[in-house]
């Protein structure tokens, strides 16, 4: 029966003890219930095996060389034995559970030579040759010593741990009794050699039950370290340590996917076929599912089409879900089929038939499109890097392979990065970024054997610090060491420092599942490595770290992975076990039951490392160790002593490394190691050397030679010599600075390796210089020296070809070329070209030749030595500084034959600039073939694009000279083409090739050339380009050639910005300057220089040169508030060397009691401050200005009046001053009519306080005022209502406090009453609503509303355009607030305009009405109704009066009721009883006398006579109820009499 995987040939960790490797069998089953009879062949083999091991350890521990050779045979019978019964049972396993385990036959060893001279030996495990081969060879045992131990792994429930095996019933039965191996005697050996065995067994199960005890104290020691193991710490989500790949296979084929997943507990994994879980039972067959010790299996057999689908494996446990993803794709052959070629084993196919998931020899074409670029983020923001992949051919239900790579180094999905594939876009994804983020990624997508990456860099900037100057934050926070009371923490100084160097860093812990942050340490580490100590065994922890410098503490950094403070044995033994049902492992010995052996010393004991914080020390253990786990002590002694201490006194370590804390810096220190096991303690291994305890890692030296180079437009690639004899080198910080700035930035955030890195982010245009320095866990390196400065541009490289060579002229051995200019200039100016030609014979061309050695610089040559009537084609490259360029294509065929033309050849080389919306500027050369004679002008013809060749019409009538021409009077936005034909005494020649289109416009950004003056009189002209390409150049030309500097002007470039300075102006500089930016679409600028302007600028460059200080004001005076005198003026500019001189009278003056004089440079004013005029102080005052060599004064005359006039308002204001220092009138008592047509009375108060008062006055009597003013607003008033004569008068208020006090008086008499009666006047005349119009039962009325009304307000009516008399038919009126017309009995006459006339005093104020038409009528209609209502409502019927409500009467007697009533015509009446006709009898009277009085009469009252009464009384005009009741009582006696017989007859009714 072959072993599992984790079994076969396994390494034991503590191979060093023994001289031999350990080699262990053992047996596995997974389910107790099917598996009964196994166990009982597995006992039976058990037992047999066992005897004849014993037999055998019995023939090696005689004396006798001869015994040993007996026992070796039955052994061999024994172990024979066993083998037939072992193989039964592995028969009988993979019959029940169909596993595939392979049997094995066990072969045994041949011994026929001596015996190891050692105590102790381990037996070597009896595997076949196979077996070795599938050996798993990193596969660590933990250490369990003795000769048959088994020890529980700690599992996540009590009923894994109670599962059986095997290996559990046979240790079960070993143990249930006394002895500890049961023997059986054999019938082929003697009675001596049984009782021999007898006696041999009995030592063996004395050994047998001291291991045993020792088992139970392991298993015990191994239960309460699970209790007090936190296991919420371990709980891990399922993780696949190995992902199922993608395969493409043929038809029929099969094809296995697999896959390993680690999690705790351990997950349980699913697998599915395009998100659908694959069935077993419903496809039998057609998939097996396997999942053996960890390793999880799909295979699927005989595969046809429908299986290429997308697979997944879904594994899952109480800690969350993972899948992993392949795809199978499976390929029909197009040809016959051929099933030899798909037999399992190689391939028959021939090696160069390639197999794609697409067919024959067929590939994938990968591209990339909306590519993500590098980018720049910030610490604790998102970003997104996402990029659309289009793969051809297209197949469906295949997916690709994408992955997303930092630094070569494959980015798993974490919580700080998440990936995603949608089809056809990867995007990678930072929840959260972090430095430790940056670095160079890579998208990878495979497709079958193919694959296509690209790559960009992510830089992270640091996030701003909460306080400004500190550090930023460390990075690549990890566990370098871990035990069970110690965590050894390692860390990245980060790149900024803030300013001030770094004075170390603060370590933080917090335990996992709590949120709490503690600092592991009181002062700041330099190193970038600490010892945290002070952990709780079993608990796991994730640390942070902080930087420090004087001015204060970084952000944290990004937190650790979690880490458990486990002992590494402990670690390594949870992380090996395997995930099989099986919980135990049996290691078989072949030590000799002896007593325990004390362990040798350990060796090779070293110092790994060493800082002043701590000293880690590591050996290996010792060749002799004796049967069972030791473990170490450490000891330590000062240099040049012998006093060793223990270091670990009550800390057990197991494992052969141990960190030494507490060790006094710059001490000297040995150390030594001791075993120790039950036996007890070993000698100490050799001492180590003297350790000096401090750092031994130096900080790294400076990188060497610091080299910068042209990358792109804003990158550039920086080289430097590696730090020489650099130890636990981390990487390189690289920073930049722009020229000048004398500021650096860093480049990078997280250390790079090697000795190259590209800088991005740069600007265009600038100029840069760079350092370097170093960093490992020391610290930082020094700055190396600064580079060179460089340019940021993009990387020179060589021309694109020329393109469309024509033939201008032709003779019997020559040709003239021309040719255009390449796109792609490379970066730099092309210095000239190179042309090849060749023969062209047949139709065939011949070979190149070179036409010219020396580069030409003109876009046209003549190539001469050519051969007449023979046909020749022409190729042209263009050179730069970086090299010869790509040649342009080859030309069309050209006959070389004599052109009999004396008129002048075409010009070449034309180009446009300086484009506006209504001008350009054409330019050109002259022709190669000047004809004949000399050219002498040229012609401009023009069109528009779009018109056809016959419309080309001439821009100027006579030839011109020049080779340029300024175009006017283009319309805007319309598209010109142009061409230039040269004249000579022959005519006029061809025309040239045209040039264009080119749109008549004013680009956005276009720019002017500038003219400039400077302060030392200097003249320049300025311009600056926004739109330059990285091979643009700045130009100047006059009149339109190139011009460098010369003695008469100097040219000046610096990035987009150019200046040409005129050393001395003159007549010989008059001219057309212009700036032309190559490499652009015609970017240029002019500007003209003649005589007029020559002579400005000489004199403003003479002004500059001998300047004044210009002036905004000139000397002036004013009073100041407190009435001093204040001289003052302003210049518009001074400097901080200005200065100022005070002159009076023709004598300077200076600062001091009398004068306070002061000049502010900032705003150019200059004052003298005099707190009193007197008379000694007429005359002249000057001011006199200074500022470098600008000069300036102002003089102020103050004489005669003007002087005295002066000085009287400066003492008025003085005056003035004195009174605002206590309660003060800031505005004197006013009046304004408000809205609502009152009076109020108003004044400004100031410098008020609480215990000012207020009083107002009316011809002198004090006026109460209901309310206390507060001051709030400074406006103190007082209301008058209803404003009339009444209220004329003197009125005045009075302020006054302990500081003083001020009055306001006005008058309200006379003139001033008048206006103030005209103004409320006219307020209430303006209040007036417009006329409207109510009818009457008497007539029509107009009538308007005002505010309120007052006699001075004069009222008067017009009736279309008359005024109105009053009768007794028409009035007027005012009642309250409503003035009115009254017209009685209207007629038409009355119809017509009315006009209400209000006169204020002053002005006249109309309100209109249109009393005619349909406003008549209607008004008429409702008078008509009105006086009916009124007439009917006065003679309708009616009840004037007589009758009560209510009229409450004795039975018995007479009521009698009179009532008046009015009608006209008189009224009918009837009476009512509740509701019903009432007519008169004899015991009800009803009687009406004249028309005018009823009675109303009951002769003797009854009680049925109670009730509703109703008069109603009726004419034409109305009819009127009048209602009373009448409510009859009863005696007292009677009342009583009356109740009897209701009762009786109640009792009778039931």
């Amino acid at each position: 029966m072959s072993l599992p995987f984790y079994q076969k040939y396994h390494e034991h960790y503590d191979r060093g003890y023994l001289s031999k490797d350990l080699r262990s069998t053992m047996s596995q089953y997974q389910q107790e219930k099917k598996s009964s009879a196994i166990y009982t062949h597995g006992s039976t083999a058990y037992s047999h095996m066992s005897s004849a091991h014993h037999q055998a350890s019995e023939a090696y521990g005689s004396s006798a060389y001869r015994q040993g050779s007996q026992a070796y045979s039955l052994g061999s019978a024994a172990y024979s034995l066993g083998s037939e019964v072992s193989s039964k049972a592995s028969s009988a396993y993979d019959y029940g559970y169909n596993l595939g385990l392979a049997d094995s036959t066990l072969m045994i060893e041949d011994y026929t030579s001596k015996l190891s001279p050692q105590t102790k030996r381990a037996k070597r495990s009896l595997v076949s040759g196979e077996e070795k081969e599938n050996q798993p060879k990193d596969y660590m045992v933990p250490i369990f010593s003795g000769r048959q131990v088994n020890v529980n792994r700690i599992t996540d429930t009590e009923e894994e741990r109670m599962k059986e095996t095997a290996a559990y019933v046979a240790r079960r039965n070993l143990l249930a009794t006394g002895e500890s191996i049961t023997t059986t005697k054999q019938s082929m050996v003697s009675s001596q050699q049984e009782e021999l065995f007898e006696k041999k067994s009995r030592k063996v199960a004395i050994r047998e039950k001291a291991e045993r005890l020792a088992l139970r104290k392991t298993l015990e020691e191994t239960e309460e370290f699970h209790r007090k193991l936190n296991e919420d710490s371990l709980l891990h989500a399922p993780e696949f340590v190995i992902k199922p790949r993608s395969h493409t296979v043929w038809e029929k084929q099969n094809v296995r996917l697999h896959c390993s997943v680690s999690g705790w507990p351990e997950p349980r994994l699913t697998w599915y076929k395009n998100h659908v879980p694959i069935n077993v039972h419903a496809n039998p067959g057609k998939y097996i599912i396997e999942s053996r010790y960890g390793m999880h299996y799909l295979e699927i057999n005989a595969c046809d089409f429908e299986d290429t689908a997308q697979y997944r494996a879904s594994a899952m446990n109480v800690k969350g879900e993972l899948s992993a993803y392949a795809s199978i794709v499976v390929k029909r052959y197009k040809g016959e089929y051929d099933e030899t070629r798909f037999h399992a084993g190689a391939s028959t196919m021939p090696l160069s038939f390639g197999v794609t998931p697409y067919g024959f020899a067929s590939k994938f074409e990968i591209h990339f499109d909306d590519k993500f670029d590098v980018s720049f983020g910030r610490e604790g923001e998102t970003m997104s890097l996402g990029c659309r992949v289009v793969i051809c051919p297209e197949i469906k239900h295949f997916q690709p392979e994408v992955q997303w790579l930092r630094n070569g180094i494959l980015v798993s999905p974490s919580k700080w990065v998440q990936t995603q594939w949608s089809g056809d876009r990867a995007t990678l994804t930072f929840s959260h970024l972090n430095k430790e983020d940056e670095g160079l990624y890579t998208l990878r997508v495979r497709m079958g054997e193919y694959y296509e990456q690209y790559s960009a860099y992510v830089f992270v900037r640091d996030a701003d610090a909460e306080i400004a100057g500190a550090p930023a934050s460390p990075l690549d926070v990890v566990c370098l060491d871990a035990n069970k009371d110690y965590v050894i923490i390692s860390w990245k100084q980060p790149a900024v420092d803030g300013g001030s160097p770094i004075l170390g860093y603060f370590i933080d812990k917090c335990e996992v599942g709590t949120d709490i942050w503690s600092q592991c340490n009181d002062t700041p580490v330099q190193f970038a490595r600490f010892p945290v100590t002070g952990l709780i065994e079993g608990r796991s922890y994730i640390f942070r770290v902080r930087a420090v410098n004087k001015t204060g503490i970084s952000i944290p950094s990004r937190v650790s992975e979690p880490v458990a403070a486990l002992d590494p044995v402990d670690r390594a033994r949870l992380k090996s076990q395997p995930s099989a049902p099986w919980t135990g492992q049996i290691i078989v010995t072949e030590e000799e039951p002896a007593e325990g052996v004390v362990p040798g010393p350990p060796t090779d004991l070293s110092v790994t490392e060493a800082t002043r914080s701590y000293v880690v020390l590591s050996w290996k253990p010792p060749g002799q160790r004796g049967h069972e786990g030791i473990m170490y002590f450490v000891e330590k002694c000062v240099a040049d002593t012998e006093n060793w201490q223990r270091v670990n006194t009550e800390i057990p370590v197991k494992s052969p490394r141990f960190a030494l804390f507490d060790l006094a810096e710059g001490k000297s220190y040995r150390f030594r190691v001791r075993c120790s096991n039950s036996a007890g303690v070993g000698e100490p291994s050799e001492a180590t050397d003297i350790t000096v305890v401090g750092d031994k890692l130096d900080i790294p030296k400076a990188p060497g030679q610091i080299i910068p180079s042209r990358n792109t437009d804003t990158s550039v690639v920086v080289t430097w010599e590696e730090s020489k004899d650099a130890k636990e080198l981390v990487g390189y910080y690289i920073e930049s600075s722009v020229v000048g700035s004398n500021q650096w930035e860093p480049c990078n955030n997280n250390p790079v390796k090697g000795s190259r890195f590209i800088c991005h982010g740069l600007l265009n245009g600038q100029s840069y210089i760079f350092r370097v320095r170093a960093v490992n866990a020391a610290g930082l390196s020094e700055y190396s020296k600064d580079s060179e400065a460089i340019e940021v541009k993009a990387a020179i490289a060589t021309p694109s070809p020329p393109y469309d060579i024509t033939c201008l002229e032709s003779f019997r051995d020559s040709m003239v070329l021309e040719w255009k200019q390449p796109d792609k200039t490379g970066g730099a100016e092309i210095t000239g070209y190179y042309v090849n030609y060749r023969e062209v014979i047949g139709g065939v061309p011949g070979k190149w030749k070179e036409a010219n050695i020396k580069a030409v610089s003109d876009q046209a040559y003549k190539i001469s030595n050519l051969k007449e009537n023979m046909v020749y084609q022409f190729q042209v490259a263009a050179v730069n500084i970086a090299g010869v360029g790509t040649p342009s294509q080859a030309s069309a065929s050209f006959k070389c034959e004599e052109w009999t033309i004396a008129v002048p050849g075409p010009p070449h080389g034309l180009k446009y600039s300086e484009v506006r919306k209504t001008s350009l500027v054409l330019q050109w050369k002259h022709p190669v073939h000047s004809g004949r004679t000399p050219v002498t002008g040229f012609f401009v013809d023009i069109k528009e694009t779009k018109a056809k060749d016959d419309q080309w019409r001439g821009i100027n009538e006579k030839a011109i000279a020049n080779t340029y021409l300024k175009v006017q009077n283009l319309k805007e936005g319309v598209s010109y083409v142009f061409r230039v034909r040269a004249l000579n005494q022959a005519g006029v020649g061809k025309p040239s090739d045209i040039v264009g289109p080119v749109v008549a416009e004013t680009r956005p950004g276009t720019k002017e050339i500038v003219i400039n003056v400077d302060d030392d009189g200097v003249i320049s002209l300025n311009f600056e380009c926004d739109q330059m390409s990285p091979d643009s150049k700045l130009i100047w030309s006059k009149d339109y050639v190139p011009v460098e500097d010369s003695p008469r002007l100097g040219i000046d470039s610096k990035g987009n910005k150019s200046k040409a300075t005129f050393k001395d102006l003159g007549i010989d500089d008059l001219g057309i300057y212009s700036c032309d930016v190559t490499d652009t679409d015609g970017i240029a600028a002019s500007y003209l220089i003649d005589e007029e302007e020559m002579k400005r600028l000489l004199a403003l460059s003479q002004e500059h040169k001998f300047p004044t200080v210009p002036l905004k004001s000139e000397l002036a005076v004013e009073i100041m508030e407190k009435g001093e005198v204040r001289f003052w003026m302003q210049a518009e500019k001074l400097s901080g060397n200005s200065k100022a001189n005070y002159i009076f009278n023709d004598k300077e003056i200076f600062d001091g009691p009398k004068y306070k004089m002061r000049m502010d440079r900032n705003t150019g004013i200059i004052e003298m401050i005099m707190e009193k005029l007197e008379n000694e102080d007429e005359g002249t005052y000057t001011f006199q200005i200074q500022d470098g060599k600008a000069t300036n004064q102002s003089t102020l005359v103050l004489i005669g009046d003007v002087y005295k006039n002066l000085q009287k308002e400066a003492e008025f204001q003085r005056k003035e001053w004195i009174r605002k220092q206590g309660p003060h009138f800031a505005e004197y008592l006013s009046w304004e009519v408000t809205g609502e047509c009152n009076v109020l009375l108003k004044c400004k108060v100031a410098n008020i306080k609480k215990e000012t008062h207020i009083v107002w006055y009316k011809d002198e009597r004090e006026i109460t005022v209901d309310e206390k003013h507060d001051f709030k607003d400074g406006i103190c008033t007082l209301l008058i209502t209803e404003f009339s004569k009444k209220d004329a008068g003197f009125y005045e208020v009075i302020l006054k406090d302990d500081r003083g006090k001020d009055k306001s008086l006005l008058k309200l008499v006379d003139g001033a009453f008048k206006d103030l009666m005209t103004e409320v006047c006219k307020t209430i005349a303006l209040s007036a609503t417009e006329l409207k119009i109510q009818s009457t039962a008497e007539g029509i009325r107009l009538y308007s509303f005002v505010n309120y009304y007052l006699d001075d307000l004069k009222v008067s009516w017009s009736h279309n355009g008359t005024a109105i008399k009053y009768t007794d038919r028409v009035k007027s009126g005012v009642t309250g607030e409503q003035i009115w017309l009254q017209i009685n009995e209207p007629t038409p006459n009355d119809k017509g305009k009315y006009v209400m006339e209000l006169f204020d005093g002053k002005t006249t104020h109309e309100r209109k009405m249109d009393l005619s038409g349909q406003a008549y009528d209607e008004a008429f209609a409702e008078f008509q109704r009105l006086k009916q209502a009124a007439i009917a409502e006065k003679n309708r019927a009616r009840v004037l009066g007589g009758l009560p409500d209510v009229v409450t009467i004795q039975e018995g007697k007479a009521l009698n009721l009179t009532c008046n009533l009015w009608g006209d015509p008189s009224p009918e009446i009837s009476w009512l009883k509740n509701e019903k006709p009432l007519k008169s009898d004899e015991h009800c009277i009803l009687k009406l006398e004249a028309g005018k009085t009823a009675f109303f009469t009951i002769t003797a009252v009854q009680t049925n006579d109670s009730g509703k009464y109703s008069l109603v009384v009726k004419n034409k005009y109305g009819t009127e109820t009048s209602d009373f009741t009448v409510s009859v009582f009863l005696p007292e006696e009677e009342a009583a009499k009356a109740a009897s017989e209701t009762q009786k007859q109640n009792k009778k009714a039931k």
